[in-house]
């Protein structure tokens, strides 16, 4: 053997995928469309006006330009920009008594809130546990650090939220691990569009309640699209109060979404609990996985924000850009649910966020045969992703015929091999 053959690398990074397979999609796609083909790109999380371009909020880019190139050049504090992070928590909490009870770091985006939940939160070798759908970078992260992501059904028969199988999925971590972190990714689930109704929360919020009496329990509500969402959008904040009787509630919040800037890369972890010293540890814990890992966030973006969340006349004009924004998706949702119940497809119930999916009985051979017909979804199992958030309304009726086709030929498949 030669040296040239022998790796210096981990025998663990030696056989990694360098790219996601969204973004690898997304590249496909691109590559296609120029090279003069009509692709419609249902695959990405970033939310495009009707002539393809990304959405920016004219607030936003204001509120970038007008940070001092001086002060934006300084290292932030490792755990983030207290005003930044007294905003973000506003934001979320309020004026409510839960604002007293939390704290928060500054994340790299909300890839960095739900890394910092794994680190501090699941025991290396141990396993966190999410609803069967969903986003794909969770056990990513997870396997990262040496701990790993198990899952319990998210829906019952009828659609609904199956809370038995979440309180299977419970009991059987705290058998097992002696111990809990359980991720929601509501409201506006990624990848299904789902949100909870109140009775769905409360009752999640009881079982959690319960689970903490029996050990250590902590639930990371992943609020990435709660802006982009319907009636359903705030009903979360009414169940945290039951969770933290017992838990750790930790919110996963990113300026990615709510303010159309994916590429700034800010985001927040916001822990509550009820107890002074248990917040002192937490900030200490998170502080220090700052430290070790990204070390300092995007300071000139944590001063934008800041001002976008404080600063009465941009906050209130940063509003209006996003409900602009949200019109916009609520169309598209209409027009999709409109033409998705025509056709016949089969989805959950879906009344905001950036994404929904359509079941079928083979996801990749449904996404296949719509890229050949020029149209890109992601491929799941037993179902396939549709970034509303990225398709034109003019291209619902394309979209939905194009579902149709490859649920067709993954249903003819399926009865041809039985």
């Amino acid at each position: 053997m030669t040296q040239a053959s022998v790796s210096a690398l981990t025998s663990a990074s030696q056989d990694r995928e360098g790219n996601d397979p969204i973004f690898r999609l997304n590249s496909e796609a691109k590559a296609r469309a120029a090279a003069g083909e009509s692709i419609l790109d249902a695959t990405m999380g970033a939310l495009m006006d009707d002539e393809g371009q990304i959405a920016v909020m004219p607030s936003v880019a204001e509120a970038i330009a007008r940070v001092p190139t001086g002060k934006a050049a300084g290292y932030s504090p490792i755990s983030g920009s207290p005003p930044f992070l007294d905003a973000v928590r506003r934001d979320l909490l309020g004026n409510s008594d839960l604002f007293p009870k939390s704290v928060a770091v500054t994340t790299p985006g909300g890839s960095g809130a739900i890394y910092q939940a794994i680190k501090n939160f699941v025991e290396p070798g141990h396993q966190a546990l999410t609803t069967d759908y969903y986003w794909g970078p969770y056990p990513v992260i997870a396997q990262h650090l040496e701990r790993d992501v198990s899952t319990f059904g998210m829906f019952s028969p009828d659609l609904s939220f199956d809370l038995e199988a979440m309180k299977r999925g419970i009991r059987q971590h705290i058998d097992t691990q002696g111990r809990l972190l359980l991720i929601l990714n509501f409201p506006c689930h990624n990848p299904t569009g789902y949100s909870l109704d109140l009775g769905e929360w409360m009752s999640i919020a009881e079982v959690v309640r319960a689970a903490g009496e029996e050990a250590p329990v902590a639930v990371l509500l992943d609020l990435a699209y709660h802006r982009f969402g319907g009636e359903s959008t705030d009903l979360w904040i009414d169940a945290v109060p039951t969770m933290l009787e017992t838990t750790t509630v930790l919110l996963a919040w990113t300026a990615s979404k709510s303010f159309c800037q994916y590429g700034a890369r800010i985001g927040s972890l916001v822990a509550l609990h009820p107890d002074q010293e248990e917040r002192n540890k937490l900030a200490n814990a998170l502080g220090f996985t700052c430290r070790a890992t990204w070390s300092n966030s995007n300071h000139l973006g944590q001063l934008a924000v800041t001002d976008l969340l404080v600063d009465p006349e941009l906050s209130k004009r940063a509003d209006t850009d996003r409900a602009g924004l949200v019109e916009l998706l609520r169309t598209r949702v209409e027009a999709f649910n409109s033409a998705a119940s025509a056709a016949g497809l089969h989805v959950p119930r879906y009344d905001g966020g950036f994404f929904v999916v359509v079941f079928t009985p083979d996801g990749e051979k449904t996404a296949a045969v719509m890229r050949d017909m020029g149209v890109y979804v992601i491929p799941l199992k037993g179902a396939v992703r549709v970034a509303l958030c990225a398709t034109p309304e003019a291209e619902i009726p394309r979209l939905v015929e194009a579902l149709r086709a490859g649920i067709d030929q993954a249903e003819a498949g399926q009865g041809s091999s039985a």
